[in-house]
């Protein structure tokens, strides 16, 4: 079993990893920017495996559960920065993300603790039903 020190890491750590497992790959970003965008590479896409993240499986499965729609079928992370003209911005700006998506995805989350309905709130609600019925029923044709 991997050892879960996510939660204990502050987020240096959390970056150092994400840089030491993070494959980055650099492509043509679209928009605005002149000649600038014809030529130069800005747009960062970052993948991370999932798998080599260093927590047990629990915490796997719900990061694959929370980050689902952006987790590849070769099961990585991916995530995409285009906001500047600058490639080492960008790059910075997506392991910012990854970082706060994983430390979103493994918060444990609070325990529901469930609640009553008021007796007032019951009441008004049945009193209303009875109300609407009541209304419903002079309605009818008398015959029935």
């Amino acid at each position: 079993m991997k050892p879960y020190f996510l939660n204990s890491m502050d987020d240096s750590e959390l970056r150092r990893w994400v840089q030491r497992h993070g494959r980055t790959e650099f492509a043509r970003s679209g928009g605005p920017g002149g000649q600038n965008v014809n030529k130069v590479s800005t747009k960062v896409t970052l993948r991370l495996p999932i798998a080599e993240l260093p927590v047990d499986e629990a915490r796997t499965a719900r990061v694959r559960h929370v980050l689902g729609s952006r987790i590849t079928e070769a099961d990585e992370l991916l995530i995409q920065c285009t906001e500047t003209r600058s490639q080492r911005r960008n790059r910075e700006i997506a392991e910012e993300r990854a970082v706060e998506l994983l430390r979103h995805a493994l918060r444990r989350p609070r325990p529901r603790r469930p609640t009553r309905r008021p007796r007032g709130a019951e009441e008004e609600r049945l009193r209303r039903k009875k109300h609407r019925g009541e209304k419903k029923r002079r309605r009818r044709d008398p015959d029935l």
